[in-house]
């Protein structure tokens, strides 16, 4: 209900009941408004969004397993003409969720996405131990194993799935690796961490490839019956590969080298900052696009070199909109998961003012329902293909609320590193 008050202020509006309500949820973080800074634009950021997440999850009756929805399509201007995504739960937008509701100190929403997350680990239907798929179905998750993302097509007269959301993507699995890890290191229940072990096996078993710059690709696509092998490595999935393996330690060493290794390849064929990675021949790096989260999430990684830093100006120059970041390089609008994941990048390179003039804009961008929009204009470009048989970059983000971009803002907010689980200023 908070969470829905809130929302309905709109557009980053304050007034006497907004500021009440973040007062209250600050004194609910962790450290109180000393963590937040006060009550300024970060910290209002962060209790409302705090609010609308563990909102989400209590929405959904009992204490079992849950998973959230990535879209509020409750609160979208019109209902989204698309199946597939109109009661999807992305496990990259629900590991975020835990990590950020851990965060904001709502520990008991966060474990029961978790829990979610796990029983997911323990036995795909396909009969693999250790692999997640990219789309689960949103809601309360009583059935065993968890199925993956499917709708009952009326016209059709038949189940159907979708090819990516039933694929396992490297960059994901890492995601949901990191929220157990988190969730174990904050409960001290070893289970969390070894759910987030059989992860990093699952990856390294099936992903590893040596050839060129060496590192993983990106994972398995398609159905069950002939899955299809994703060749092309991403700078962003070997980043989230160095944090899993890192904080997973002794054991790991060394696939976290051979991640870091990729990522040590990229900038040197960069020329001063990060390509997305290879083309689908796994040896030659790829500079037909440039993707924002390449450039600042090695960044966030423990012991970065400070020559990494030359990644931000790069995405200053190449992804710089007016109030925020593009995704890639044509600058045709402002992508709000990744303006958050700016701020927080900022934040950890003691650029605070900086980070602030984000987080006024990025609290405009709560939709009346709670979540942030994905992007601000209606349709956004990547320059990237949703999978091995599209013809186009059809990869498109729309301005639909997102649980992603609001998972980002509350850990940019909170100063909360995701990679290395610790606070920056």
């Amino acid at each position: 209900m908070a969470g829905i008050v809130m929302g309905l202020m709109g557009k980053g509006r304050r007034s006497a009941l907004g500021m009440m309500l973040a007062g209250t949820m600050l004194a609910l973080l962790p450290g109180g408004a000393a963590r937040a800074e006060g009550a300024g634009p970060a910290a209002e950021l962060a209790a409302r969004t705090c609010a609308t997440l563990a909102a989400r999850v209590d929405e959904i009756p009992g204490s079992g397993p849950v998973f959230l929805r990535s879209y509020d399509n409750a609160y979208a201007p019109g209902p989204t003409s698309e199946p597939a995504l109109s009661i999807a739960a992305f496990t990259y937008d629900n590991a975020l969720a835990v990590i950020a509701l851990n965060g904001c100190g709502k520990r008991p929403q966060a474990l029961r996405i978790g829990e979610a997350l796990l029983d997911a680990v323990t036995l795909d239907r396909a009969g693999y131990k250790g692999r997640l798929r990219n789309t689960y179905r949103a809601g309360a998750q009583k059935q065993r194993p968890i199925p993956p993302m499917g709708w009952w097509d009326a016209v059709e007269n038949r189940w159907l799935e979708d090819p990516y959301q039933i694929g396992t993507a490297t960059g994901n699995v890492a995601w949901a690796g990191l929220a157990l890890v988190t969730l174990g290191e904050a409960t001290g229940e070893k289970r969390f961490r070894d759910g987030a072990a059989e992860l990093a096996r699952w990856v390294a078993d099936k992903t590893a490839d040596p050839r060129g710059p060496g590192g993983f690709n990106g994972g398995v696509q398609g159905f069950d019956n002939a899955p299809q092998l994703l060749t092309w490595k991403s700078t962003e999935h070997n980043t989230d590969l160095v944090a899993l393996f890192g904080r997973l330690g002794k054991g790991w060493e060394a696939p976290a080298q051979a991640a870091r290794g990729f990522l040590d390849a990229a900038w040197a064929a960069g020329n001063g900052h990060f390509p997305v990675g290879t083309t689908p021949d796994g040896v030659t790096i790829s500079h037909a696009t440039s993707g924002l989260d390449a450039q600042l999430w090695p960044l966030l990684l423990r012991d970065a070199p400070e020559a990494w830093r030359g990644a931000l100006a790069y995405a200053e120059r190449a992804h710089g909109v007016d109030g925020g970041f593009d995704f890639n390089d044509d600058r045709d609008g402002v992508w709000v998961e990744g303006t958050a994941q700016a701020a927080l990048t900022y934040r950890a390179l003691g650029r605070r003012a900086d980070a602030d003039r984000l987080f006024a804009g990025l609290l405009a961008d709560i939709s009346p329902g709670g979540f942030l929009w994905a992007t601000r204009p209606a349709v956004l470009t990547t320059g990237l293909a949703i999978g091995p048989d599209s013809k186009t970059d059809d990869f498109l983000y729309y301005r639909r609320p997102h649980l992603g971009a609001t998972a980002w803002a509350t850990l940019a907010a909170l100063g909360l590193n995701p990679f290395t689980g610790t606070r920056v200023p």
